[in-house]
Formats: C-alpha cells, structure tokens, sequence
C-alpha cells in the first residue's frame, strides 16, 4: 500500500492506538495503556476502540496478532503501513510545536 499525506490528520484516538499497538495487545489492555499515557485524559470507550480496531483492520494499519485456539481474547499489533502512518503524524505533529516554539514563545527554529 502507498502511504500518502491524505492519512494524517489522525485523531488523538486513533493515534494513541498505534502508539499502543507498537507491541501486541488486546481491546483492555490498549484502554488501559492509552488512559495511563495520556495520564486519564483520553478514555476510551468499547464502541470508539472497537469501531477503531475495525477500522484500522480495514485500512491495514494493524493486524491480529495468531492466537492458540483456546485463547479467548484477540490480540492486535502495528503493520508496516501503520507504522509509517503513525510517522507522519509524529512528523507533523513536531512541525506544530515547533511552530507553535517560534511564533508564540519567539523560540528561534534551528531546522
């Protein structure tokens, strides 16, 4: 798949999903890791994370991690089209503070 600009924005969500994702996870553990994060800012509820998770199946950002048979919960991980996504957002991101730095707190930009 080809990665292009049109991905990103992401929403705080979503971003916060792949960050979790960079190691293989189920549905709780993704709220949990998320809500520790974003130190109790961002809660996700079961239809955001799950209408996410099947959205980012779709789209090939993640992938369910093989399971043994008996194993109830599905676990998930970041592709390496999910990665790269997750880059350029980090990318811009860093663009916005680092403009956010230069023009509101008059921080000279050395890039």
């Amino acid at each position: 798949m080809k990665v292009n600009k049109d991905h990103v924005p992401l929403t705080e969500a979503i971003y916060y999903i792949l960050v979790a994702l960079n190691q293989p996870m189920h549905g709780y553990g993704i709220t949990q890791f998320v809500k520790e994060i974003s130190q109790e800012r961002v809660e996700l509820g079961p239809g955001t994370l799950y209408g996410a998770i099947k959205s980012l199946l779709e789209k090939g950002w993640i992938k369910p991690v093989k399971q043994k048979e008996d194993s109830r919960r599905k676990e998930y991980e970041i592709t390496e089209t999910g990665k790269e996504i997750l880059q350029m957002e980090l990318e811009r991101l860093e663009g916005l503070v680092r403009n956010g730095n230069q023009f509101i707190r008059g921080e000279k930009n050395d890039n």
